[in-house]
């Protein structure tokens, strides 16, 4: 199931969050050796979890993580103008209906077919959550590898800048345009939702 988490609901989905910030840890911390804030030893949680990130989570019926994605506006500090902007080719893009996507996690020790089910999900539900909140482009930062792959799900996906390495990693920015053609371009990719959720409006201030 996909469940939208912002400032409105976040007092009531303890759980779930919980379980997204034990998933992002064992995946960005255990897993791929980021150098990033860990509270109690459990949980990856830095300061743009604040009451402005919206999170987009696909949980298994016990509530448990499967993939996530966090959202930030780009009207307030955020990672790529932030802590790349040398990624980009100018000033990075902002604006009420531009988001960045961070964090985009897919729950390790899951079977591949749940894994793609729930990426799949995931995908589906950023763009069904962008044409609902009047969000025409998503913004991120990704491994050249990550990148190469989210070009391939359908959507209108160019990078914004030249590559650059940081702390080891080959990074690249990225846009990903959003409109009503989304959703069928996904799908025409092989990219369907294995929910019936259907992401509600939220306020995105």
């Amino acid at each position: 199931m996909l469940s939208v988490i912002d400032h409105s609901n976040r007092a009531n989905e303890h759980q779930l969050l919980r379980a997204m910030f034990e998933a992002r840890k064992r995946v960005f911390i255990d897993l791929l050796k980021w150098d990033l804030p860990v509270l109690a030893d459990r949980f990856e949680i830095d300061h743009f979890d604040d009451p402005h990130a919206t999170y987009l989570i696909v949980g298994d019926q016990d509530g448990g993580h499967l993939a996530s994605a966090r959202l930030l506006p780009t009207t307030r500090p955020a990672l790529l103008d932030g802590l790349f902007p040398g990624l980009v080719n100018g000033i990075p893009p902002s604006g009420p209906d531009i988001f960045e996507i961070t964090r985009f996690c897919l729950s390790p020790g899951i079977g591949a077919r749940q894994r793609r089910t729930a990426r799949d999900t995931l995908l589906v539900g950023l763009v069904d959550y962008a044409l609902a909140n009047g969000i025409r482009s998503y913004t991120g930062v990704a491994e050249l590898d990550w990148f190469a792959q989210i070009r391939t799900f359908g959507w209108d996906c160019t990078a914004l800048g030249e590559p650059g390495i940081y702390d080891g990693r080959a990074l690249t920015s990225l846009r990903i345009e959003i409109d009503a053609d989304t959703p069928a371009r996904l799908k025409a990719a092989g990219i369907v939702s294995g929910s019936a959720a259907t992401p509600v409006a939220a306020d995105a201030a």
